[in-house]
């Protein structure tokens, strides 16, 4: 009689259990319909080209863009690409991959982000590892910086040939009516500055570029970048689309949420995929 009692308070008592399961994330589509890891990898994984969009600090974005890479080399061969690698140190990132530096050497050769080692890096041994192709997609800094504060893209004219072969080919497409730009002009950090957007315009307009250049039919390219850069399908993807409108790609997005049991509505349409992380979770940085 005892036994019979204690299972019917364990069948009682089990799905309380599962009602309070605390989850780091959940994952939607664009319409924002649930949806799970294992649904995102099979839609991804045929593709030609998938953008991350990331959060620069969010721990679950950086263990997914590991996993999913790979778990994508196990379908099909894979190339990897990242803003977080500036063109001019691809020379670089390319010793490091070949074995001739170690981490140390890279940090002392490449302007690496202050967390590069924490969150990408694992990435990055994943490509030594299996001999995959990692290629840094942005313009230098410095040239970005140059754009913002000596008057727009006119800047870049000054550039050398060499500087010149570090970005997209000059002049670059720009529509500063872009949803997305425009909504950079409200945010308090650009000061409201027309120049701030054409320096974001050529940061896209560079990584589009450096990807085309390196697309391959028979992989499939992982490109890492903060998600304000595809959101929303513009950005880079605007910047692709003036090339090849035929390209077969997918973004992912990644957002916070108070409840990540139910998609924002500011967030529907934000990319074919979001990673809604819950707003507690620790930051990288």
């Amino acid at each position: 009689m005892k036994a019979l009692h204690l299972l019917l308070c364990l069948m009682v008592t089990l799905p309380l259990y599962g009602q309070h399961h605390k989850s780091a994330y959940a994952i939607y589509t664009s319409k924002g319909e649930p949806s799970s890891y294992e649904a995102m990898l099979n839609a991804l994984k045929h593709k030609e080209l998938v953008l991350f969009g990331e959060l620069h600090d969010n721990p679950i974005a950086h263990w997914l863009q590991l996993e999913l890479a790979k778990d994508i080399s196990k379908h099909t061969s894979l190339i990897l690409g990242a803003e977080m690698i500036e063109r001019d140190n691809q020379e670089a990132l390319n010793a490091y991959l070949n074995g001739q530096i170690d981490i140390k050497g890279l940090d002392s050769l490449a302007r690496l982000w202050k967390n590069f080692k924490t969150d990408y890096v694992p990435l990055v041994d994943f490509a030594k590892s299996k001999g995959i192709l990692f290629i840094g997609t942005s313009i230098p800094r410095r040239f970005a910086n140059k754009v913002f504060k000596e008057g727009g893209l006119k800047a870049l004219d000054s550039l050398t040939n060499e500087e010149k072969a570090w970005i997209a080919p000059l002049p670059i497409a720009f529509d500063p009516d872009l949803p997305q730009y425009k909504k950079i002009l409200k945010m308090a950090h650009s000061h409201g500055s027309p120049e701030f957007v054409q320096a974001q315009a050529i940061k896209d307009a560079t990584m589009a570029h450096f990807i085309l250049n390196h697309l391959n039919e028979d992989c499939l390219f992982l490109h890492l970048n903060g998600r304000y850069h595809s959101d929303f399908f513009e950005g880079i993807v605007w910047h692709l689309n003036q090339h090849d409108k035929q390209l077969n790609l997918a973004t992912i997005s990644t957002v916070n949420q108070e409840n990540i049991h139910e998609l924002e509505p500011e967030h529907i349409g934000r990319a074919d995929f979001i990673i809604c992380v819950d707003k507690d979770m620790t930051k990288t940085y």
